[in-house]
């Protein structure tokens, strides 16, 4: 014949009432009640979360453009610095031929003089 265990009986005929009355627990208007409140706490948290996003985002976004302009004057000021040393060099340039030119003119007008004495 068939032996039942009460000690095995008993903790399933437990586990069954649990589960009945979780259930019960569960969908009961109390429960529901803390489901909503649950959600509507998740989505205002959601809603900080994505407002606080938003202004990080918003931030970089002006960093960003900010950075840029930095290096868009400091390579214009770099241009301006480049542009002035090579003029600079060009007039020093310039200024070397001339005295060079006008030094050979005047040894050979004196050479001339010299000649014509």
């Amino acid at each position: 014949m068939i032996k039942f265990d009460g000690k095995k009986t008993g903790i399933f005929a437990a586990g069954v009432a649990f589960g009945t009355a979780g259930i019960k627990i569960l969908t009961s208007k109390d429960a529901k009640k803390l489901y909503t409140n649950c959600t509507a706490a998740v989505l205002r948290a959601k809603a900080c979360v994505m407002k606080t996003a938003s202004a990080i985002q918003e931030n970089a976004e002006d960093i960003y453009a900010e950075a840029q302009q930095i290096n868009e004057d400091r390579a214009a000021a770099e241009e301006v610095v480049e542009d002035t040393a090579d003029e600079a060099a060009e007039e020093t340039e310039e200024t070397t031929d001339f005295k060079e030119e006008t030094e050979e003119t005047e040894k050979v007008e004196e050479t001339e003089k010299a000649e014509e004495n």
